[in-house]
């Protein structure tokens, strides 16, 4: 995932937890708000004490990064987005926490529309 890509300051973390929007599913809670100067997106990660010891939560942290670049092209422009995992996500596999991830940001609805896609009658 590109640096430009990454929220790192404590300031752009509390602007988006206090004025953002929130949505969760029992793996992931997503905290977004829009910021039009930025290009495409900016990802924070959370990822607690109580989820286990620094090589548990660093390896969520590595997936979850590693999940929203694969689908950088799904997610919406324009927007800063922090993902927390929560203790049920620790013991998914990587393609389980893929759809949980896909299923709170379509929540959020902070995936594109499918314009190539028919409704299905």
């Amino acid at each position: 995932m590109h640096r430009k890509l990454r929220l790192r300051n404590r300031q752009d973390f509390n602007r988006i937890y206090r004025g953002g929007r929130s949505f969760a599913n029992s793996q992931f809670v997503v905290y977004w708000s829009r910021k039009p100067e930025v290009e495409k997106f900016r990802l924070g990660v959370s990822v607690s004490k109580k989820l286990g010891n620094a090589v548990v939560r660093n390896r969520m942290r590595r997936v979850i990064k590693e999940i929203v670049r694969l689908q950088a092209d799904k997610i919406v422009d324009h927007i800063d987005f922090i993902l927390i995992a929560r203790k049920p996500s620790v013991s998914m596999k990587s393609k389980e926490l893929e759809r949980s991830v896909l299923h709170v940001l379509r929540k959020a609805n902070l995936l594109k529309p499918y314009p190539d896609r028919k409704p299905v009658p």
